[in-house]
């Protein structure tokens, strides 16, 4: 059986690679022939391990919303990365790699932030492990995630706002790599997703699947069976639906169900629906679905969710929708906005708007009542009160 997994050459299919600058050849390199040997050594495990106990509050809870599973006619466990220290999914990955950089040797940390989840769970583990920590940051996310941006500032980071562009999350990423070519020997380049070159998709992916791996333990406990019929989770770059999805990629009773974010529609020009409308490209080191003009010049993505208008996909899920072992919903501003909504008065969980385009899946898909449906609610919601008010219902 063909495994969805990356192969040795950094692939996963057709999708993937390291395609980069020259002058980035050797941190790339260095990292390709450091991480597995890092990752899959004991005393990394052992200090990771703790830190995702002791510091993040570890294992997250796999909570039965039972109200919510009334109303979509099944049983609908939501794995909370809400509940985890900095309000997201992002530290699991960010603790990771900063013990990842320590350990080769590295002072000055970068990393780039859409809805500043990343970002302060990035400024979160330099402040921990006492290195410097700058971040890039597209000037339209900064106004709109103005807490997030004085959290970064409070944990002692350095916020750079990013004018080029539509000044998001894509511009903010092409200012790091551009930070990392100019000072490769002692900077380290802590990616937030499963995007940009081999091995960042897969180191990303493995990082968050701890995820999938408290799933199975925790459905096991409590329902007496290791997997779901549904695995549902939002997919901008695809860290936390790869960390949801980890270990069960290639067991075929597992129904592997992502949300990307349909913006005004797929069709209003206004949208981050990379699946729906990508086509083979190159962007940020991967070859993956991009979206794209005739020209081949990338489209500025929009969405509601600052951490969702990324043009790209990371390339596991890219391959996942190539081979349909996913299935892919693009779900709209509005249809997230209702869905947080319901979440909220139905369970009293105010999800981040990422999280609210997994809820709006629930509405487009067929149930049975004995399915049982794992649903990833990757953060909370209080850096988007703001978005909520004004679209109040």
């Amino acid at each position: 059986m063909d495994s969805y997994q990356v192969n040795n050459e950094g692939y996963y299919g057709e999708f993937g690679g390291a395609y980069i600058p020259e002058i980035l050849h050797r941190c790339v390199q260095e990292l390709q022939d450091t991480y597995l040997q890092v990752l899959q050594s004991e005393s990394f495990k052992q200090e990771y391990d703790q830190l995702l106990r002791d510091y993040v509050g570890r294992p997250s809870p796999l909570y039965l919303a039972s109200r919510l599973s009334e109303k979509y006619g099944c049983k609908i466990y939501l794995k909370r990365e809400d509940l985890n220290h900095t309000g997201a999914h992002k530290i699991n990955n960010t603790i990771g790699q900063i013990l990842l950089a320590r350990r080769m040797g590295k002072r000055r940390i970068i990393a780039e932030t859409g809805a500043g989840q990343h970002g302060v769970a990035t400024a979160t583990v330099c402040a921990l492990m006492n290195m410097e920590c700058i971040v890039y940051m597209g000037k339209t996310d900064v106004e709109r995630q103005r807490v997030n941006v004085e959290k970064m500032k409070m944990l002692g980071a350095t916020v750079v706002p990013v004018t080029s562009g539509n000044m998001t999350l894509k511009d903010a990423t092409n200012e790091a790599i551009r930070d990392w070519c100019c000072h490769p020997s002692d900077t380290y380049y802590i990616i937030g997703s499963t995007v940009g070159p081999h091995p960042y998709p897969d180191m990303v992916a493995r990082l968050q699947s701890v995820i999938s791996e408290e799933i199975r333990r925790q459905l096991l406990e409590h329902e007496g069976r290791e997997y779901p019929d549904y695995l549902i989770a939002c997919v901008g770059g695809g860290s936390n639906a790869a960390g949801t999805i980890y270990h069960y990629l290639d067991d075929p009773r597992v129904r592997i169900v992502l949300a990307e974010a349909g913006g005004l529609g797929i069709d209003s020009g206004k949208t981050a629906a990379t699946i729906a409308l990508g086509r083979v490209g190159i962007i940020h080191g991967a070859r993956t679905y991009v979206i794209q003009n005739e020209d081949g010049q990338i489209e500025e993505p929009y969405s509601i969710s600052a951490g969702l208008d990324y043009p790209g996909i990371g390339p596991l899920h890219a391959n996942l929708a190539h081979q349909q072992r996913a299935t892919v919903l693009a779900v709209n501003d509005d249809e997230a906005i209702r869905a947080a909504y319901e979440l909220t008065r139905l369970e009293g969980i105010i999800p981040a708007l990422e999280s609210a385009h997994a809820l709006g899946a629930l509405a487009k898909l067929t149930f049975k009542p004995s399915d049982i449906v794992v649903l990833t609610v990757s953060g909370r919601g209080d850096k988007d009160m703001e978005t909520y008010l004004k679209y109040a219902l």
